[in-house]
């Protein structure tokens, strides 16, 4: 895994107050990660950073595309994605990123490295059922969405709204108390 250097942000020699970083996010920074899901990513990410006197405000947002595979039609496609996300950073004795919103580092330290939280950021913010546009609109045709079309049940009396008559006997139950 590298190291990331693009993403620490040295903050030692800035001045209190609100400073914006920009970045573009592509699939090797993925890859990087040993994540290998998409097939490409095209992602600008802000940084705002907030420097006081005793801790750091990150504010993280990204937007752009990732390109995946559809989890029905295994055609790729371009996901649109928005993600944010909010880092306090303190300084303590030692480092410390157990708790999801705060990262705790050494007094002495001058940068802080936020590559992890920008990979965990955008691959979070990827829908789990990755479904294709056309296939949610009607628009797509593929052999396989036939296939599907083909395999999926068909319509039964049961699925009409007639019931079978041995459950009328259990309905009966609860209307005897």
């Amino acid at each position: 895994m590298m190291k990331h250097k693009e993403f620490a942000i040295p903050f030692s020699g800035l001045k209190q107050g609100k400073h914006e970083f920009e970045y573009r996010i592509e699939n090797k920074f993925f890859e990087s990660f040993g994540y290998d899901e998409f097939n490409d990513a095209a992602i600008d990410l802000t940084v705002i950073l907030n420097k006081m006197s005793t801790m750091l405000e990150l504010e993280l947002m990204a937007k752009g595309t990732v390109n995946v595979n559809c989890d029905i039609i295994s055609e790729p496609y371009d996901q649109p994605i928005t993600a944010s996300l909010e880092l306090v950073v303190k300084f303590g004795e030692e480092y410390n990123d157990e708790d999801d919103d705060i990262l705790v580092i050494p007094h002495g330290e001058h940068q802080v490295n936020i590559a992890q939280y920008i990979y965990e950021m955008l691959v979070l913010a990827v829908p789990a059922k990755r479904v294709h546009p056309g296939v949610l609109d009607g628009t797509k045709h593929s052999e396989a969405l036939q296939k599907l079309q083909e395999l999926q049940p068909k319509e039964t009396k049961e699925n009409k709204g007639e019931i079978d008559p041995r459950w009328d006997a259990l309905k009966k139950l609860l209307t005897d108390k």
